[in-house]
């Protein structure tokens, strides 16, 4: 397996392009299951997750087609993806293909609406928890599914069509919004739902939709009002950047020192984290196309934060901010909300030498003057992108294992930092 090893203690200037957002490419390339024509995505990122929903989409019959380079498109800018969904041959997913990948799950929803029918593994992915798709089920029996769970399977079927229905989430859930809102835009009627997640990737993918032909209002609030249409269209669209790629590289300047000018990325999608940082000690500013982020001589402060859905502090900036918090200059508290058995990095970065003590569904962070290399091992996506923050910072040689989670989430990720200064490589093998 490859490893990364990184030497620590140096600080990160120049500027880094920020990716097309996974958790909206996603769901968009998922979408195109909703029609017979072509949905042409623009900043798709070049991850192995997209490889892996690619293979999935194979498997159904869908043509892509990955486009020859646009202007302005690099190995680290993202890529055009032509999906065609024409001639779908098969209607079920199964588990080989599921279980490498949450996420894939959601096709039920776009076989579900079009084709009346659809036969898909219970999910697998990150060991973050238990994750069910309980409210992702309840909400497709809502639009008149009838569901059965047979052999580690979940078969739908609406032979007459799903129907438009009132949809009250009890807890808000990006999936569930986006099973929820791809089945109702071939529903018969009008769906609302509420309590709905209000995720930047959640608009993404309604405005997609909507150039698709979709009639949707309330995207970004926590009702979405969706009105059926019979059939959608191709379209052409551009996922929206990354924001937690844009905060971990925000976080790992605050940890390095530097000054780095983050492209291609909008502070509105991550306002709550950015403001955060600022507390911490960075001085986040809006750039031309982008932010600026580099560390004041204060050294880094302690913050206490509480994971929330959006706009709150994202789950999946939490792993980077503990590895901030390793070097701050007293105690935070780092609150879990969202996801159980998401500390899975605290014993990892002590190796380094944090000092972490946890508490049911929080963490204590003492900072520590230094962090000191060591061998490390991945556990999760987001929990592998924090060692490599503490690793930037650390004295000595850090060497990370089990980095395919990285590669998961994180396009080029040793190239974009080995650009600013930092001193890492990939040890293939």
């Amino acid at each position: 397996m490859d490893r990364i090893r990184i030497r620590g203690g140096a600080p990160l200037t120049g500027s880094i392009p920020i990716s097309g957002a996974k958790n909206a490419a996603l769901p968009l390339m998922i979408a195109s299951l909703l029609t017979d024509e072509t949905l042409e995505l623009g900043n798709v990122p070049r991850l192995a997750d997209i490889s892996s929903l690619l293979r999935i989409m194979s498997n159904f019959g869908v043509d892509h087609m990955i486009a020859g380079r646009r202007p302005g498109e690099s190995t680290q800018t993202g890529q055009t993806i032509r999906l065609t969904a024409k001639s779908v041959i098969d209607t079920c997913a199964p588990y080989e293909l599921v279980s490498t990948m949450r996420a894939s799950f959601w096709v039920i929803a776009p076989l579900l609406a079009r084709f009346g029918h659809a036969k898909v593994s219970m999910p697998g992915g990150c060991a973050i928890g238990t994750r069910p798709v309980d409210l992702l089920i309840m909400a497709l029996a809502k639009l008149g599914a009838a569901i059965e769970i047979d052999s580690g399977y979940v078969v739908a079927t609406a032979p007459k069509g799903l129907r438009g229905a009132e949809i009250d989430f009890p807890k808000v859930t990006v999936g569930g919004t986006h099973v929820a809102l791809m089945a109702a835009t071939l529903a018969q009627g009008t769906t609302v739902i509420r309590n709905a997640a209000r995720e930047p990737e959640v608009v993404d993918l309604a405005e997609c939709l909507v150039k698709m032909g979709a009639k949707i209002q309330g995207a970004g609030t926590s009702e979405i009002v969706v009105e059926g249409v019979a059939r959608l269209g191709g379209a052409s669209h551009d996922v929206l950047p990354d924001r937690i790629e844009t905060g971990t590289y925000a976080m790992a300047v605050a940890m390095t020192g530097g000054d780095i000018i983050l492209e291609n990325t909008r502070p509105e999608l991550l306002q709550f984290a950015l403001d955060v940082l600022g507390q911490a000690g960075a001085e986040v500013t809006p750039y031309v196309g982008g932010i600026r982020v580099r560390r004041n001589g204060n050294g880094i402060q302690p913050v206490d934060v509480t994971t929330d859905p959006f706009p709150g502090f994202p789950t999946d900036l939490q792993a980077q901010f503990m590895a901030l918090m390793t070097r701050a200059s007293g105690t935070s508290r780092i609150r879990e909300t969202i996801f159980e058995n998401r500390f899975m990095h605290v014993q990892e970065l002590a190796r380094l030498g944090a000092r972490i003590r946890l508490d049911g569904d929080s963490a204590y962070v003492e900072g520590v003057p230094t962090l000191k290399g060591a061998p490390v091992m991945a556990t999760d996506l987001r929990a592998s992108v924090s060692l490599v923050i503490g690793g930037l910072a650390a004295e000595g040689e850090t060497t990370i294992n089990r980095v395919y989670h990285l590669d998961r989430g994180f396009e080029a990720l040793e190239s974009k930092l080995a650009r600013c200064g930092a001193d890492i490589e990939r040890l293939r093998g």
